[in-house]
């Protein structure tokens, strides 16, 4: 795995949305690994930062390194295994926003195509409907003009790059993407203009129903604008 310039910012380490003795709902920022890649110059995580305060925490889900937004963390082992059956078994919830380059002409929709790794070009991931793996996204447009458009995305599944790679079957790829993105999408934002905003889960040992929302840090027509909202940072 290549990781072009990795300098993740160290203020704030991290910021906490919601915490108590068994989880730790986290907003993590762009640019910054969920968990440490393999060359030590890639060590640096949401997951390392968060281990330095919380020895215990372990992580339950990802993020891509470019996207933002609301992650949760076990604080003990058995909520860990109790939230990984949850997303295991598809019993959460999440929504991102996204900013995509043009005009999609629907109002909403979905888009159901198998995803695979594209080993000769990892990590990215390509479509392949003999070998890949069901993917499937639904799509609601928010706002628009004849260059872009802001979506709100939810996913079914959790594949890799499942988002990225569902925008760009359209004809839209976010904004931003380095992975993706044609010259013109590349150009018009500083870093990927996806992040996940909503999360909601059953308690793992309450099963009180918990969930968050996380404005974005960029908003339509706001190219690569960053105003993050933290609840605590460290």
């Amino acid at each position: 795995m290549t990781i072009i310039h990795y300098a993740p910012s160290q203020c704030p380490s991290f910021v906490i949305e919601y915490q108590d003795d068994d989880i730790l709902v986290l907003n993590k920022p762009s640019g910054l690994l969920s968990v440490p890649g393999k060359a030590a110059e890639h060590k640096d995580s949401l997951q390392l930062r968060i281990q330095r305060v919380f020895p215990t925490a372990t992580i339950v889900h990802r993020l891509d390194m470019a996207t933002s937004g609301l992650m949760v963390m076990a604080l003990n082992m058995d909520s860990h295994r109790k939230l990984s059956k949850s997303f295991e078994l598809r019993q959460t919830q999440k929504s991102y926003l996204a900013r995509v380059y043009g005009q999609i002409e629907s109002a909403q929709g979905s888009v159901e195509l198998p995803l695979i790794c594209d080993w000769p070009n990892r990590p990215k991931q390509m479509v392949d409907h003999e070998r890949g793996k069901p993917a499937l996204t639904h799509f609601k447009r928010l706002e628009y003009d004849t260059t872009e458009t802001l979506v709100e995305l939810t996913p079914v599944t959790g594949r890799s790059h499942q988002l990225r790679v569902h925008m760009l079957s359209l004809g839209h790829p976010i904004l931003g993407d380095r992975l993706y993105a044609n010259d013109a999408a590349l150009a018009a934002a500083s870093r990927l203009q996806l992040h996940a905003k909503s999360l909601a889960f059953a308690h793992p040992q309450s099963q009180t129903p918990m969930h968050f929302d996380c404005p974005a840090p960029f908003s339509f027509k706001c190219a690569g604008a960053e105003t993050d909202n933290p609840f605590i940072s460290i």
